[in-house]
């Protein structure tokens, strides 16, 4: 058997398979009000025999967007519309977590309705607001009272997902954001209690984790960390140290998984002056698996072939495909079955609006027809 069909035990889930889905920023909502629609309806539908599929980045807030048209979980209105994907997606069988984030600083007013963005310290990143010719903007440093805010906006969120029906919560912790923003000292120069050490820089991430599954339960949250990921002028002089802290107390609070971003970049990436990802942490999986007894994903650039390999050595256990499932809608019965994979993504379309790129990629069986 091929070891991608073999079922697998994730906290309180069963997965009938290990192809998982990637979480995708697409930005079709249509309206100013961010409510999920019949566009995305079918296009989570189409995907529901995946292991697993993790929504694209949910703002928990007005002050948590980054990008125009992507959906949230903050209003009624929202929730009732993400209880229509899932509803969908469980009509066919599917699984469906929700990826929770708040943006922090990786943004720009003029998507928040003029609200100042928020940080743990008064640091620009050194870079343009992704997909925007936008200069970022020196964020508020958030005080004592905005944090337990931002926690109790990520709990309600996790009530809103709970009420969607969601299988589970993803908290984004990776890629420059405002959990990852805490995390690591190139952004974080707090000398209160939520910054300075290892412990008190995780201090945020965990306490929202722990309001998180005051709602869910831990064998239905899992998490998403990028250590040595650039994106977003992100850095930290031990990720080793300080991730293996974090892995080890989601490990003790028993979460369902890790979704761990394997990234390459270069030396002086983007001119930020760090040293390269691959110099600070040769090999992620091999430093990170022997501390978490839940399952590992592996995420970033991975094919079908390359999965198997790590999986079958143990490296991880899933894999979250990206750009393949864009491109692929019917990417688990093409892998199954040994069909072609569509490798002709259209990146124009990645955060356009309508049909075009979105619901328009056709299933192998209707291209033979």
């Amino acid at each position: 058997m091929n070891i991608l069909f073999k079922p697998l035990k994730m906290g309180d889930m069963l997965l009938p398979n290990r192809i998982c889905m990637a979480a995708l920023t697409r930005q079709r909502c249509d309206s100013n009000d961010l409510i999920p629609n019949d566009l995305m309806v079918k296009y989570y539908t189409l995907r529901a025999d995946s292991g697993f599929m993790l929504t694209e980045c949910v703002p928990i807030s007005e002050r948590s967007l980054a990008f125009p048209g992507q959906p949230g979980i903050y209003t009624k209105e929202q929730t009732q519309g993400w209880k229509n994907v899932v509803d969908s997606v469980h009509s066919k069988g599917g699984r469906i977590i929700a990826q929770i984030w708040h943006a922090g600083r990786a943004c720009h007013s003029s998507f928040q309705n003029g609200l100042q963005v928020w940080a743990p310290s008064a640091i620009a990143p050194r870079s343009k607001v992704r997909r925007s010719q936008l200069f970022h903007e020196i964020p508020h440093q958030m005080n004592i009272d905005d944090i337990k805010l931002v926690i109790q906006q990520f709990k309600q969120a996790a009530i809103n997902c709970k009420e969607a029906g969601f299988d589970g919560i993803q908290l984004h912790c990776g890629t420059g954001y405002l959990i990852d923003q805490f995390l690591r000292d190139s952004a974080n120069k707090r000398i209160d209690e939520y910054g300075g050490t290892i412990q008190n820089r995780s201090k945020f991430c965990l306490e929202v984790i722990d309001e998180i599954i005051k709602i869910y339960g831990n064998g239905r949250v899992g998490v998403k960390i990028s250590p040595v990921a650039r994106v977003n002028d992100m850095c930290d002089q031990d990720p080793l140290s300080l991730f293996s802290y974090l892995i080890q107390e989601f490990d003790k609070r028993q979460l369902a998984f890790i979704e761990l971003r394997d990234d390459n970049d270069i030396a002086n990436y983007s001119n930020y002056g760090y040293p390269g990802s691959k110099e600070q942490i040769p090999d992620l999986f091999q430093a990170f698996r022997p501390l978490f007894k839940g399952v590992l994903i592996g995420n970033m650039g991975y094919t079908p072939e390359t999965a198997i390999k790590n999986i079958e050595e143990k490296r991880f256990d899933a894999v979250t495909f990206g750009k393949l499932f864009i491109s692929n809608p019917d990417l688990v019965t093409r892998i199954q079955k040994n069909y072609e994979l569509n490798y002709k993504w259209d990146e124009s379309t990645f955060y356009t609006k309508g049909e075009k790129g979105y619901l328009d990629y056709p299933l192998y069986e209707q291209i033979q027809q």
